[in-house]
C-alpha cells in the first residue's frame, strides 16, 4: 500500500504531554477532509515490531491539542531526523535543530521554519485496530492558521511553487512538489463532450494516449462540418490516412491546440 498510494502529504505534528514536554514527529497518513468546518486527519499507526503506540497519540489523547506543520524542501532532512524514536521527554525540536514558537490558541508550539502551521483541537480519535500496524485516526479541527508571507503570490494566495512542499513515497523515497508539477484544468464550469463523442477510430487509436483522449473529450462543443472543411482548405489538406490523422492530431494536442486536433480527426 505504501508503495502504491503515493505521494502522500506529511503532517509534521507537534504536541505536548501532561507535564509540558514537547514532542515533534512526522506522519504521512494525512490529509484534509473538510473545509467547513476545517478538518484534518492524520494517523499515528501502532508500531509493527512491538505493537506500541507513538508519543504523539498519547499526547493527543491527554491534551486534545496538536499543531500540524507543513513540510517543505527546506526542512525535509530535519523532519526526517525528528522521526528518530527518542525516549519520552526528549525534545525533537532540539534534536532536529528546528525552532519552537508559541501558538496563539493552543499549548503545543509550532515549527517556525514551516511555511504553514495549523493549530488544531482534537475532535475525536478513532482506533482502527489493536495489532501492530493499526492506525489511529486523529480527527483535528483547525482553530488558527499561520502562513509565511514568503509563500504567498500577489493575490495573497499560496503560490504552489514557492511553498515547495515534499511528499512521502515508498521506502526511503520522497518527492519535491515543484519539480513534478503540471496543470490539468478542472472541468467544473464546463461540460465536456466526453471521449464517447469521438469517432470510433480515435477511441481505438494505438497512437492517441488516454491523456490525449481526455483532453479531446474536455471541450464543450464539437467543431461543425463547415469549420472542419474551412480548416482543411486553409491547411491544404486533402485526404489523410487514419494513422496520419492521429499523428497530426497528437502533435496539435501537444501544442495545446485541441480544436484543430478535433478538426483533423473529423476530416
Amino acid at each position: 500500500m505504501l508503495g502504491a498510494v503515493q505521494p502522500r502529504p506529511i503532517a509534521f505534528a507537534s504536541t505536548i504531554d501532561e507535564d509540558g514536554n514537547v514532542n515533534l514527529s512526522p506522519y504521512s497518513f494525512f490529509n484534509v477532509f473538510s473545509a467547513n468546518p476545517p478538518i484534518m486527519i492524520f494517523s499515528p499507526a501502532r508500531r509493527v515490531r512491538n505493537n506500541t503506540i507513538k508519543h504523539t497519540l498519547i499526547n493527543a489523547k491527554a491534551t486534545g491539542e496538536v499543531v500540524i506543520n507543513v513540510v517543505n524542501y527546506d526542512i525535509v532532512q530535519q523532519m526526517s531526523l525528528s522521526s528518530t524514536e527518542y525516549a519520552a521527554g526528549v525534545d525533537e525540536f532540539t534534536k532536529s535543530g528546528l525552532t519552537a514558537v508559541a501558538s496563539d490558541i493552543i499549548a503545543p508550539p509550532r515549527v517556525a521554519e514551516s511555511p504553514v502551521q495549523f493549530e488544531c483541537k482534537v475532535k475525536e480519535i478513532v482506533e482502527l485496530g489493536q495489532e501492530g500496524g493499526a492506525g489511529n485516526l486523529i480527527i483535528c479541527e483547525v482553530v488558527m492558521v499561520h502562513v509565511n508571507d514568503e509563500v504567498l503570490d500577489e493575490y495573497g494566495k499560496i503560490d504552489q511553487i514557492k511553498i515547495d512542499t515534499v511528499a512521502r513515497m515508498g521506502g526511503n523515497w520522497y518527492c519535491r512538489s515543484k519539480d513534478a508539477m503540471f496543470e490539468v484544468p478542472k472541468p467544473l464550469a464546463t461540460l465536456g463532450v466526453g471521449v464517447d463523442a469521438l469517432p470510433e477510430h480515435a477511441r481505438n487509436s494505438t497512437i492517441l494516449t488516454g491523456n490525449d483522449l481526455g483532453k479531446l473529450g474536455n471541450i464543450e462543443s464539437i467543431p461543425d462540418r463547415d469549420s472542419v472543411i474551412a480548416f482543411a482548405k486553409a491547411e491544404k489538406i486533402s485526404i489523410l490516412e487514419i494513422k496520419d490523422k492521429h499523428i497530426r492530431a497528437q502533435e496539435l494536442i501537444l501544442q495545446g491546440n485541441i480544436m484543430d486536433a478535433w478538426k483533423i480527426i473529423l476530416l
